[in-house]
């Protein structure tokens, strides 16, 4: 009771993956040396393939929102029209970022908890058939709701406009066909699914991606794709790197490719699956119901309790570190993650201090209710002989 181990759980950052921490005591590496060159090609290669593209990809030395506002600022010009889903607090960023740069933004807004439809994207394309992008969250994480992003892909496929996925939490959560959906921008940050710390962001750029650059007038000068991408076909970067987050990188991605995207994927839907069944069984309600992605599952806290006291409990308690609502959400849900390097020793221990707390703050629990229902969706998963799930 008196030693508490912090553990992070919360959709980023994320636990770290230890060989890569390791990796980073190697950064007194020059980057305009051809030893950093290898190390920074290696890493775009295997960043491509962990992503499944042909696309080109890029890096920067910047949390995910620098390569968000990279891809207005690159790809589009004053007074373009654009469509944004728009579902949470990642949605509403993305609203502000187009108006910040001058674009004619229509606002596809969703109710926290639920996803913008696929249908509402077609009706708002056949609308305006001048639209040149759409901007969309694959996982909303402030809610935990997720987008339909293979649907929203063939609607904005048939058209001219381009769709730019905000992929940070999607990534490593939910399957995302590059090139086979036909997604043009997809944008990643290194805390999440790639288990190192916060300061890298990354986006794909396809074919059509790239031809809208050539008419794009907006100003930039350090998020330039162009610029990035001339550097990167040399093996460098164009700015200084984060050369420890790159050596990390590589070793995560190495480590990701040896799971298999896939297996990462199922790895997060598992867990979010496992701690969905956990919930109904403690009589706890979702927030995003209708349409849950598995970056996070967020809950909603039992009626007359602020969900900043179970955040808070967990963390003096446990020393287990989860994230409250946000904005208007503050106090009435809270967040537990299941993307990077997160496996289901973590869920055990989270759902049983989760039973505990409730508890003690006076809600019905039956110990051990939550964590069976968990264990039982790892063992009909991992067990050679399944038991079914109830």
């Amino acid at each position: 009771m008196h030693i508490r181990k912090q553990r992070l759980l919360t959709p980023g950052p994320t636990p770290l993956y230890p060989p890569a921490m390791q990796a980073m005591m190697a950064s007194d590496i020059h980057h305009r040396t051809q030893d950093f060159r290898n190390i920074y090609t290696a890493a775009l290669a295997d960043l491509k393939d962990v992503l499944g593209t042909s696309n080109d990809v890029l890096i920067f030395a910047a949390s995910g929102t620098g390569a968000m506002d990279a891809s207005v600022s690159n790809l589009f010009s004053p007074g373009d029209k654009v469509v944004v889903c728009s579902a949470g607090k990642f949605g509403e960023r993305w609203v502000e970022i187009a108006k910040a740069y001058g674009l004619d933004v229509t606002v596809l807004k969703a109710e926290y908890g639920q996803a913008v439809s696929v249908e509402a994207v077609q009706a708002a394309l056949a609308a305006e058939p001048a639209t040149k992008g759409v901007f969309v969250q694959a996982s909303e994480t402030s809610t935990g709701a997720a987008h339909d992003i293979q649907g929203m892909a063939a609607a904005v496929g048939s058209t001219d406009a381009i769709l730019v996925v905000d992929g940070i939490t999607g990534i490593g959560t939910m399957p995302l066909d590059v090139d086979g959906w036909g997604i043009d921008v997809l944008i990643g940050g290194s805390q999440k699914s790639f288990m190192i710390p916060p300061g890298l962001a990354f986006l794909s750029v396809s074919k059509k991606a790239w031809a809208l650059s050539e008419t794009a007038t907006l100003p930039h000068y350090y998020f330039n794709l162009k610029k990035e991408k001339k550097s990167a076909d040399l093996g460098e970067s164009s700015w200084t790197p984060a050369t420890s987050l790159i050596l990390a990188l590589g070793e995560a991605l190495k480590y990701v490719k040896s799971l298999g995207m896939a297996n990462l994927v199922a790895n997060a839907q598992l867990l979010a699956l496992a701690m969905r069944a956990a919930c109904t069984e403690l009589g706890l309600e979702l927030f995003a119901p209708d349409s849950p992605g598995s970056s996070v599952t967020s809950i909603l806290a039992p009626s007359g309790m602020d969900s900043g006291v179970i955040v808070k409990e967990l963390r003096t308690r446990f020393g287990a570190i989860i994230t409250n609502g946000q904005g208007s959400m503050k106090g009435r849900i809270f967040r537990i993650a299941h993307l990077g390097y997160f496996d289901f020793w973590d869920l055990f221990a989270m759902v049983a201090a989760l039973e505990t707390i409730l508890y003690s703050n006076g809600i019905p629990v039956e110990f051990g209710k939550g964590v069976a229902a968990v264990q039982r969706v790892y063992a009909y998963a991992a067990i050679p002989t399944p038991i079914a799930v109830p």
